[in-house]
């Protein structure tokens, strides 16, 4: 099957899933490229895929870099786990941090981007599923994620989680549907101005799941690519 074939397929999905829950709004779709090369990134944006999400910084500068007239109508986001030793690196290259996971990270990019007088948009990744081995958040850390969102320089847009582990599609609907009420309880200690409005959550093996519970922006990686050989 080809890039265009998965795309309407993954488009279709979307708007099933979206009828499900009687939603009308839109859903961003993020191509997930990390490990693909730069000619399916071209071809993505090609096909309409407008926003490329890459995990790695290192990986994102030698791929993104190739874009070259490609680059302006693309949106760079970072979804991966952003080390701190790599935040100059990540600005000079993202348009938008989508996994800010700790109030120490959101800090720092704050305290870099007035250095270099800019500002960015970004979202907070939230451990949704209390798994160990995932960055994040925890759902309870009202005080941490009101601190992040109230930084200068960072325009926190909304939530991203990772679904947990498992095929089990209750404890995934759980998952995703505390984010949402997470950004709920938020909205309504946050001003107008800074209310959030993304929830970024989603991806090839549950986004229909995630856009049941509310998602705005799934990150598709085999859904779109098939699945790594």
């Amino acid at each position: 099957m080809s890039l265009f074939d998965r795309v309407q397929e993954v488009r279709e999905n979307i708007q099933k899933a979206l009828q499900a829950s009687n939603r009308k709004n839109r859903v961003t779709l993020v191509a997930a490229t990390k490990t693909q090369d730069i000619k399916l990134v071209k071809e993505c944006i090609e096909n309409g895929i407008v926003n490329i999400g890459e995990n790695r910084v290192q990986e994102a500068h030698e791929k993104l870099s190739q874009l070259q007239t490609n680059a302006s109508q693309c949106v760079k986001r970072m979804i991966g786990h952003l080390q701190s030793n790599k935040i100059n690196k990540a600005l000079s290259i993202f348009d938008t941090i989508d996994s800010i996971d700790t109030v120490s990270l959101a800090k720092k990019i704050s305290a870099k981007i007035e250095n270099k007088d800019q500002n960015i948009q970004t979202l907070l990744e939230i451990n949704t599923s209390y798994e160990q081995n995932k960055f994040g958040f925890l759902p309870q850390d009202n005080e941490g994620m009101l601190e992040s969102i109230e930084l200068t320089n960072i325009n926190v847009r909304g939530l991203m989680t990772l679904g947990p582990n498992t095929n089990n599609a209750t404890e995934i609907e759980r998952s995703f549907s505390r984010l949402r009420k997470t950004k709920e309880k938020l909205n309504k200690q946050l001003p107008k101005e800074l209310q959030l409005t993304e929830l970024s959550m989603g991806m090839s093996g549950d986004y229909e799941i995630a856009i049941r519970q509310g998602s705005t922006m799934v990150r598709l990686g085999s859904a779109l690519f098939g699945s790594r050989s």
